[in-house]
């Protein structure tokens, strides 16, 4: 079943520009989504914020149980 969505007129030419010949805005989108979440695993992934050199995660082990 298709559904209708708003854009503006800009980011229908925008979109236009990203697909080839004969691709539907659909095939666009689509596209777009298949890209998407592949960044997103990748960046969640390769996500460091919450790491710690091995150093340093072996200096904590090595104090909270010491040898």
């Amino acid at each position: 079943m298709a559904t209708t969505i708003s854009i503006s007129e800009a980011m229908k030419e925008k979109l236009k520009n990203l697909g080839r010949a004969g691709d539907s805005y659909e095939d666009v989108i689509s596209k777009m989504y298949d890209i998407t979440s592949k960044h997103l695993l990748l960046t969640y992934l390769y996500d460091e914020s919450d790491s710690i050199p091995i150093e340093e995660a072996l200096k904590q082990a090595k104090a909270k149980w010491p040898e």
